[in-house]
C-alpha cells in the first residue's frame, strides 16, 4: 500500500507512460482494417524483397560490427602498440557522424562518376571496372562503420572492468593470449557485447537515411513509400508494428542471453597486459586506423572539400533559416524531455513502489522504437482524434473545421520525447541517485521544504546532469531524420531534411554543409563521453 505522500507521483508516473503505450496502441489497433489491395500488392512486388533486405543486413550489420567492436576494444584495452594511447578514445569519434552522412559521403567518392574511380581509371584504363558501392555490400559496410561504437564502447569497458588475475591465472595455466581471449575474456565479456550488439541491430532495423541513399529498399523505406506513394496511413502503421515486432524480439534475446551471464567481480586493471612488438604491432596500429580513417577522417575531409567546393555558396536566408529551424526543435524538445523524465526520476525515487517503477520502465521503452514506428502511429492517432473531436468541435464553434493536430508540431515533439525520454531518464536518474537521502531530510528539518527544498537542494547538484541529459537529447533530435522527415509541419525543414532532399538528387557537395553542422554539434556529447571514459582505471 502506498503512502499517501507518495500517490501524487502515481498520475505522473502514468500519464508519462501513457505517452509511450499510445503508439504501440494504435499499432495493434490498426489492424482492425485491412486494405487487401494494397496488402496484396505489397506481396507480389515488394514484401519478399523487404523481408530479404532487412534480414540480410541485421545479420551483416550484426557480424561486422562485432567483429570490428570486439576486436578493437580488445587491442586497445588489454595490447600496448603504437598509437593506442590516441587511438583508444579516438575510436568513439563516429558516434558523432549519422549513418545518413556516412553513406552519401562513400556513395559520392566510391560511385562510378566519383574522383576515386575517375582517378583509377585515368591511371590504369578505363576498362576497369570497381565494385559497385550501391549495393548490399556497400550499405552494410556504412552501418558496420556507423554502428561498431555500441560493441566498441561497452566491450571495451567489459574487458577493462575484468581484472588482471584471471588473465594471469590463464596465462599460468598455459594458455597463450589467443586462447585466453576466447576462453576467459570473450565469454565474460558477452553480456556487454550482446548489448552492444542489440543496439546496433535495433539501429540498423530503424534507419531510413542510409538505405535511402543507397536505394536500398527495407522496412524503413517501405513505410515511407506506403504513406506518400499510396496514401495510406493505416498500411504504413501496419508495416510499421511488424518491424516493431522485429526490434521487441531483438530486446528480448538481447535480455535472454543477459540473464544468464554473471558480471566479472574482480578489481578493474591498472595496466595493458600485452606488449607487441614487430609485425604484431604494425598490424595493430594498422587496423586500428584504417577503421578509425574509414569511419571518420576520410569522411570529414571530404565533407570539408565539398563544403569549400560548392556548399558555402548555399550559406543565405535559406540555411539561415534551416539552422533556426533545427536549433528550436531540438532546444524545444530536449526542454520538454528533460522536465519530464526529471519528473519519473523524483517519482522513482521518493514513491518506489512496484506501479511506479513499471511505469518508468515503459516510459522509457521508446527509445527502442524507430522514429518512422513513431511518426506512423503518432500521426495516425492524431488524425483519429481531429476527424472524431477537433474537426466537429470547430464546427461547433463557427471556426474552419480543419484538422489542427496532424502534421502539426505537437506531434512531432511528442515523437520525440518519446523517442529520446530515456536518454534523458538515465543522466538525471544517476545525478538524483547521488543525492543522499540524509540531505533532503536535514533541509526539511530546518523547515525548507516543496519547492523550497527542490530549488536550493535538488536543483544545483542536478544541473551538471540536468545539462547532460539536454546536450544529449539535444543532438539527437538535431540527427533525427525519419519522424522530422514524416511528420515535420508545412514550411519546418531542417537540417536532416535538407541533407535527405540534397542526397535524393545526387546533389553531394550541397549536402555537405548541413551534413557538416550536424557532425560538429554531435562532437559535443561523443567528447563528454571520451571524458568520462578516460577516468576509467589505467586511463
Amino acid at each position: 500500500m502506498a503512502h499517501p505522500a507518495q500517490r501524487r507521483w502515481y498520475l505522473i508516473s502514468f500519464a508519462v507512460a501513457a505517452l509511450v503505450l499510445l503508439p504501440l496502441s494504435v499499432l495493434l489497433f490498426s489492424w482492425g482494417t485491412v486494405d487487401r489491395e494494397i496488402w496484396a500488392h505489397l506481396w507480389a512486388t515488394q514484401m519478399p524483397r523487404l523481408l530479404g533486405n532487412t534480414l540480410t543486413l541485421v545479420l551483416g550489420v550484426g557480424a561486422g560490427v562485432t567483429l570490428l567492436g570486439v576486436s578493437l576494444a580488445w587491442l586497445t584495452s588489454l595490447c600496448e602498440f603504437p598509437g593506442r594511447r590516441w587511438l583508444d578514445w579516438a575510436l568513439m569519434l563516429p558516434f558523432a557522424i549519422p549513418a545518413y552522412v556516412l553513406a552519401f559521403v562513400f556513395v559520392g567518392l566510391l560511385d562510378f562518376s566519383g574522383p576515386l574511380q575517375s582517378l583509377a581509371r585515368e591511371w590504369f584504363g578505363n576498362g576497369l571496372r570497381l565494385p559497385r558501392v550501391r549495393s548490399t555490400g556497400g550499405v552494410i559496410i556504412v552501418l558496420v562503420l556507423v554502428f561498431y561504437p555500441y560493441v566498441y564502447l561497452l566491450a571495451r569497458s567489459a574487458f577493462l572492468a575484468q581484472g588482471k588475475g584471471l588473465m594471469e591465472a590463464a596465462r599460468v595455466l598455459g594458455q597463450s593470449p589467443w586462447q585466453a581471449f576466447w576462453r576467459v575474456a570473450l565469454p565474460m565479456a558477452r553480456p556487454a557485447i550482446g548489448a552492444g550488439l542489440a543496439l546496433a541491430i535495433m539501429e540498423t532495423l530503424a534507419d531510413f537515411g542510409a538505405v535511402a541513399v543507397f536505394n536500398f529498399d527495407t522496412f524503413t523505406t517501405a513505410i515511407y513509400k506506403t504513406w506518400y506513394g499510396f496514401y495510406s496511413l493505416s498500411s504504413a502503421t501496419q508495416l510499421a508494428s511488424l518491424l516493431l515486432l522485429a526490434v521487441i524480439l531483438v530486446l528480448y534475446g538481447e535480455r535472454r542471453a543477459r540473464g544468464v551471464s554473471r558480471p566479472a567481480s574482480e578489481r578493474p586493471r591498472g595496466q595493458v597486459l600485452y606488449r607487441l612488438h614487430g609485425l604484431k604491432a604494425l598490424a595493430a596500429s594498422a587496423w586500428c586506423g584504417l577503421v578509425f580513417a574509414c569511419a571518420f577522417v576520410i569522411p570529414l575531409l571530404q565533407l570539408l572539400a565539398w563544403c569549400w567546393q560548392r556548399g558555402r555558396f548555399d550559406l543565405d536566408e535559406r540555411y539561415l533559416g534551416l539552422i533556426l529551424h533545427t536549433l528550436y526543435l531540438g532546444a524545444l524538445a530536449a526542454l520538454l524531455t528533460v522536465a519530464l523524465a526529471l519528473l519519473l526520476a523524483f517519482a522513482r525515487r521518493l514513491a518506489p513502489t512496484r506501479p511506479v517503477r513499471s511505469a518508468v520502465g515503459l516510459a522509457n521503452l521508446g527509445y527502442a522504437l524507430p522514429g518512422s514506428v513513431l511518426a506512423v502511429s503518432i500521426m495516425l492517432a492524431f488524425s483519429h482524434l481531429d476527424r472524431q473531436l477537433v474537426i466537429p468541435l470547430s464546427a461547433w464553434l463557427g471556426g474552419a473545421g480543419k484538422p489542427l493536430l496532424l502534421g502539426s508540431l505537437a506531434a512531432l515533439l511528442l515523437a520525440y520525447l518519446v523517442r529520446f525520454m530515456a536518454v534523458a531518464y538515465g543522466p538525471l536518474e544517476s545525478s538524483l541517485a547521488r543525492i543522499r537521502p540524509s540531505l533532503p531530510e536535514a533541509s526539511r528539518s530546518l523547515g525548507v521544504g516543496g519547492p523550497r527544498l527542490f530549488f536550493s537542494v535538488y536543483l544545483p547538484l542536478l544541473v551538471p546532469g540536468a545539462l547532460s541529459a539536454a546536450l544529449l537529447v539535444f543532438v539527437d533530435v538535431l540527427k533525427e531524420m525519419p519522424a522530422t522527415l514524416l511528420m515535420r509541419p508545412f514550411g519546418w525543414d531542417t537540417l536532416a531534411v535538407r541533407v535527405f532532399e540534397m542526397t535524393s538528387e545526387g546533389e553531394w557537395a550541397r549536402a555537405a554543409l548541413p551534413a557538416l553542422t550536424l557532425v560538429l554539434v554531435g562532437l559535443l556529447p561523443v567528447i563528454g563521453l571520451i571524458r568520462r571514459s578516460a577516468r576509467r582505471p589505467g586511463h
